[in-house]
């Protein structure tokens, strides 16, 4: 490395150090003491009378969490499932050069700029079976359609689901797009020169080379699916009963209404612990491909 760059490198990182401190007092910090705590007896205010894992214990024993787990778990595989397939089939039929693709493109992306609780909102007026989908189409001449799962126990979560995809699919469709724009067109010319089918092209050579595109999108869905709270509660509130219930509500709930900051602290905990069980593998995994490609 030649010395001016190792100069502009070094100021580089002391022009940095502002940002580094921010984040290990403001991020590592907290992270930390969230953990500490989650070992303690506290309960309105912060205390430091050490209790060992019986907050832990306490909470592997709580059925509310159990539930909140469950749903999370349907609706952050429907969420992304459905996500993805929307999201690159939108892509899909953009990329056809079709007209006024920017006016499309622009409405189908606009959801994801609300945040999600505007879509709650929205879309608890749009379920509600007074005044939304269900009495639209009874108006229509359909006096028998039912529409009334946001108030259904067993179908409430797919509600959530709904206004998920509604907000989140256009960002995988930009995501996707930006990808379909970069594969090399030749690529199609020798398909249709050996006379693959369209689907197949896709299936096994364009999504291989979206990998990259889906891994970005897989993360941003997963983020949303984490912190599932202002949906929660702007669309459901968590009912019907605990219909809705998500970790994210289980910890607020405990946090500032239940008086129980020991219990809530080890709630966020146990959902660190896990969300860094699937990412570093995950970055691990790609990082050592990564190494091997470069060595190769």
């Amino acid at each position: 490395m030649t010395e001016p760059r190792r100069l502009r490198n070094i100021a580089a990182q002391i022009a940095l150090t502002p940002a580094w401190l921010i984040v290990a007092f403001a991020y590592v910090g907290t992270v930390v003491w969230t953990i500490v705590i989650s070992f303690t007896s506290s309960k309105s205010i912060p205390s430091y009378n050490f209790v060992g894992w019986a907050q832990y214990a306490r909470l592997f024993s709580t059925d509310r969490w159990y539930i909140s787990i469950n749903n999370i778990i349907i609706f952050g595989v429907l969420f992304l499932t459905i996500c993805l397939v929307i999201g690159f089939l939108l892509a899909v039929a953009l990329d056809q050069k079709i007209m006024f693709e920017n006016s499309y493109r622009t409405v189908i992306l606009y959801p994801y700029a609300m945040s999600f609780v505007v879509t709650g909102l929205i879309w608890q007026w749009m379920l509600n079976p007074a005044l939304g989908i269900e009495k639209t189409v009874q108006a229509l001449g359909f006096p028998n359609f039912s529409f009334d799962w946001i108030i259904r126990t067993d179908m409430a979560i797919y509600t959530l689901v709904i206004a998920g995809v509604w907000q989140a699919s256009g960002l995988v469709m930009a995501l996707m797009l930006a990808g379909l724009r970069g594969v090399d067109g030749e690529i199609w010319k020798a398909a249709r020169v050996d006379g693959i089918p369209a689907w197949r092209v896709y299936l096994f050579i364009i999504v291989p080379i979206l990998r990259p595109m889906i891994v970005t999108a897989v993360v941003l869905l997963s983020i949303g699916v984490v912190k599932a709270f202002d949906l929660v509660v702007a669309l459901t509130k968590g009912g019907p009963g605990l219909s809705t219930e998500v970790p994210a509500k289980f910890v607020m709930d405990n946090l500032f209404l239940r008086a129980n900051i020991g219990l809530a602290t080890a709630a966020s905990t146990v959902m660190l612990v896990t969300v860094l069980a699937v990412l570093v593998p995950w970055f691990y995994t790609e990082y050592a491909r990564r190494n091997r490609g470069g060595h190769a």
